[in-house]
C-alpha cells in the first residue's frame, strides 16, 4: 500500500469486531519505533495491555473523565452521559497499546502514534486514540506502572472495524494554507 493511500484511508474506528493479531500488533508497534525523534533519543515505550481487568479500568477512567463535560449546544446531560458510557464500551474487542515517552518528549510520542495509526491501515485495521489528562492521566500512569520520569501520551486501540466507517468531514483542501503570514 502506498503511503498516500494509507493516509487517505485512515479512519478513527470506535467499534471493533475483534482485535489485532499478535503479529499485526508487533508490526504496528515496530512502525511506531521507526518514527523520528528529537535528538534521536527514541524515548518511546509501548505497553501492550491484554489483561481484561486493566482494560476495564482504562475504560472506567475514560468514562469518569468524559462524563464531567458540560452539554454542548442542543445537548442534555443525558447526552453527555451516553457519550461517556460509549467511551467505556468501545474498548470491547480491541487490542490496546499505551504509548509513553520520557517526560517532556511528547512530540516524539505523537510521531510514533501517527506511524502506528498508518501501519494499522496497511494491516487492514482501524485505530482509535484515547487521551487522558489531569488527574485521570496520573491515574492511568499509576495503573500502568510508569516510572516517575515517563508520561503517558495516549492509549491506542486497534482492531477489525465493525461495519463501514465513513470518511471524516474535512475542511476544503488548502483552506488552511497561508504564505509568509497567517
Amino acid at each position: 500500500m502506498e503511503l498516500s493511500e494509507a493516509i487517505e484511508k485512515r479512519r478513527t474506528v470506535r467499534v471493533f469486531k475483534k482485535g489485532a493479531t499478535e503479529e499485526q500488533l508487533q508490526r504496528i508497534i515496530l512502525a511506531g519505533s521507526k518514527a523520528p525523534s528529537a535528538g534521536n533519543r527514541q524515548s518511546w515505550e509501548f505497553i501492550v495491555i491484554d489483561d481484561p481487568k486493566i482494560i476495564e479500568q482504562l475504560g472506567e477512567i475514560k468514562y469518569q473523565l468524559n462524563r464531567k463535560f458540560s452539554p454542548g449546544p442542543g445537548e442534555t446531560q443525558k447526552d453527555v452521559e451516553e457519550r461517556a458510557l460509549n467511551q467505556k464500551k468501545w474498548f470491547k474487542n480491541s487490542s490496546v497499546v499505551a504509548v509513553c515517552t520520557r517526560s517532556g518528549d511528547i512530540g516524539t510520542g505523537w510521531l510514533a502514534v501517527e506511524n502506528m495509526s498508518l501501519a494499522a491501515v496497511a494491516e487492514g485495521l482501524g485505530s482509535n486514540i484515547i487521551s487522558y489528562w489531569d488527574e485521570s492521566k496520573k491515574e492511568v500512569e499509576k495503573l500502568l506502572g510508569l516510572p516517575a520520569d515517563y508520561e503517558l501520551i495516549c492509549v491506542l486501540k486497534f482492531g477489525v472495524p465493525e461495519g463501514e466507517v465513513a470518511p471524516p468531514k474535512r475542511r476544503p483542501d488548502f483552506s488552511w494554507l497561508h504564505k509568509n503570514k497567517f
